[in-house]
This record gives structure tokens, C-alpha cells and sequence, in this order.
């Protein structure tokens, strides 16, 4: 997929769904299934579960171009080469390392490398990064955020962390582009169907009122 394609999904939709853990090809469909049905689009799997190739290849052969699947955790090179060989949609890191950022760019994919300092972002932007994930800034708080994305408005940034609805709500109003959502929104693997759509039904609203706008009127 384009690399312009799956940023414009991510900014959309604002929302990235990560699965980290029991996560293998059958749950992965599973969820996205579930995800699917509510609108979030939006797939990363994390080098640290279980099968997380076969699950990405499994939600990519589902649903096509459709959906946006990636790969996060991806924290060398070889697992870059790895992930870039099987068809990843994006590439995403909790951490800045410039000859993995240098190499996916390369390839035409979109990576969202982690960022935490000024620094970091600013470096990070200079490379061409079109939106960075801000990691841990749920942890960090909402202040935190605030005061580093005074100087930096003109980035993008994806919002990852510690994050729930509420604070994903926050930090969409403070000028987040997006945010990554874990085990809050798709727990451990063996939540059911309604569990699932439940918290994304959760998810979208807060994300539409962070935005400015309404949360969803449902029958």
C-alpha cells in the first residue's frame, strides 16, 4: 500500500488498532473482524506476540486493501527486512532508530517511529516523517503532551501509551492526529465479539467528540 494511503487511513480514522500477545492468526482475524463491523480499519500486530507475521498476512488476505495492517515493536533492522518482505502496510517502534527509519522510508512504507523528547521529534521530523508515535505519553500525561506540542504543532503526532477512551479523548482536543490503542480497546485475546465492539463503539465516540464533533446516536 502507498505510504500516502495509509497515513490519510490513520489520520481518518484516528485510531490505530495494536494487538500485542495471544494474538495469533485466528484471534488477529477475530478482532479485526470485530473492529471491522465499527469502523476502525487500522491494524498493527507487535513483533513481541505470538505468529505476528502469519497474523498480519491473515488480516491483509481477508480484507485486501481495505484494511491497514502493520507491523510495531519492530526494533532492528532484520526484523525491519522481515516485516517489509511480508507486505507490511507501515512500520511503527516505540523507539528513534534512524538506520531502520532511513530503511523503511526507502522501501516507500510508511514508519511512525517512537518519540518521547523534543529531541527525538525534531530529528525524527527532519528525516521526513510524515506523523511520529509520542510513546509513553499516556504514562507521561496530558501536560506533558501540551507543553511539547506548543513548539511542535506543526508535526504530527500519534498518541501511544497507557491510553483509554478518556485520555485518548484529551489528547485528540490537545492536537493529536491520532492514537494507538491496545489492550483497552481489544484486551488479551479472549474477549468476545460484543466485548469488542463495545469498547470500539466507546473508542469512536470519544474520538468524535475530540474532534469536535458528536458521539454516535445508535438505535
Amino acid at each position: 500500500m502507498d505510504k500516502a494511503i495509509a497515513l490519510r487511513h490513520i489520520e481518518v480514522g484516528g485510531v490505530m488498532v495494536g494487538m500485542r500477545g495471544a494474538f495469533p492468526p485466528d484471534v488477529a482475524l477475530a478482532t479485526a473482524e470485530a473492529m471491522m463491523q465499527e469502523g476502525l480499519n487500522v491494524f498493527e500486530l507487535t513483533m513481541n506476540s505470538p505468529q505476528p507475521i502469519d497474523a498480519m498476512r491473515a488480516i491483509k488476505q481477508r480484507y485486501g486493501e481495505t484494511a491497514v495492517v502493520g507491523m510495531g515493536t519492530v526494533l532492528s533492522m532484520e526484523d525491519a527486512r522481515r516485516v517489509l518482505d511480508a507486505g507490511a502496510d507501515f512500520v511503527v517502534s516505540p523507539v528513534f532508530q534512524p538506520d531502520v527509519v532511513a530503511h523503511v522510508q526507502e522501501q516507500g512504507v510508511l514508519m511512525l517511529p517512537g518519540v518521547t523528547t523534543p529531541g527525538e521529534c525534531v530529528a525524527a521530523w527532519q528525516m521526513g516523517v510524515p506523523m511520529l508515535k509520542l510513546f509513553p505519553v499516556g504514562a507521561l500525561g496530558l501536560e506533558y503532551f501540551k507543553a511539547l506540542y506548543g513548539p511542535l504543532s506543526h508535526m504530527k503526532f500519534m498518541c501511544n501509551g497507557a491510553m483509554n477512551a478518556e485520555n485518548a479523548q484529551q489528547f485528540l482536543q490537545a492536537g493529536a492526529s491520532a492514537v494507538g490503542m491496545g489492550t483497552w480497546l481489544v484486551g488479551d485475546g479472549t474477549w468476545t465479539e460484543s466485548r469488542l465492539r463495545s469498547r470500539a463503539q466507546l473508542l469512536k465516540n470519544a474520538v468524535a467528540v475530540g474532534r469536535g464533533g458528536q458521539p454516535e446516536r445508535r438505535a
